[in-house]
């Protein structure tokens, strides 16, 4: 299995992961910081023919491909049928989880490209809960905050100070039935938090969904 990651932070992550939960599943990492720098400066389309050109090369390997970007996942996920292989982005299965949690959705994300993608996806998820149990749940009221300041810590190498920032924009939250965190590298703040509103992240749910696609294919 691929993994197209726009931080090398995240391959230890998902090293783990695997380690921990699906042993023996091999994972080839492909790392393009450039991908996120341009996609929030051009918008995410702008590197749909790059990620293509990445995902079809000898270098990418062959199998399901995961995406844990959240600003480019929609993007990766719809080159799919043209590269004739499973791509999926990291956030679905947590997207879909939180649209059967409940309608008030906390969405908190590091940058701000990555709230519309994930909104998007939000809007998909409640349509497929929808289409799956006609009237059984409500549609969704997400609200969306980008955490000041921690982008920067994140950027510096702080991964305490990120985490920590990111999780006190998690215990400010109220009135909500679920808080997603919208990106890979928040996923840790979870665990740091005392909330009891129930708490999202993709990385585990994700990777578990890719190794499920890729036994299948």
């Amino acid at each position: 299995m691929t993994l197209l990651h726009t931080s090398p932070v995240h391959v230890p992550v998902f090293d783990a992961l695997r380690d921990r939960h699906h042993a023996g599943t091999a994972l080839r990492h492909l790392v393009v910081p450039e991908l996120l720098a341009r996609a929030r400066a051009a918008g995410p389309g702008a590197v749909a023919g790059e990620i293509e050109s990445l995902l079809a090369g000898p270098g990418s390997g062959d199998g399901a491909v995961l995406c844990t970007c959240s600003t480019i996942g929609a993007v990766a996920e719809r080159l799919g049928p043209v590269l004739g292989r499973p791509v999926l982005r990291v956030d679905r299965p947590m997207a879909a989880a939180a649209v059967r949690t409940g309608p008030r959705i906390a969405v908190l994300a590091t940058v701000e490209s990555t709230l519309a993608p994930t909104l998007a996806l939000l809007r998909e998820e409640a349509g497929a809960l929808e289409r799956e149990r006609p009237g059984c749940a409500a549609a969704p009221t997400p609200w969306t905050r980008v955490v000041p300041g921690a982008w920067e810590r994140f950027e510096a190498g702080d991964d305490a100070g990120f985490l920590a920032l990111v999780a006190a924009a998690v215990d400010a939250v109220v009135d909500a039935d679920v808080i997603v965190l919208a990106q890979v590298s928040m996923a840790g703040a979870a665990a740091r938090s005392t909330t009891g509103v129930p708490v999202l992240s993709s990385p585990a749910v994700g990777l578990a969904a890719a190794v499920g696609a890729l036994r299948r294919a």
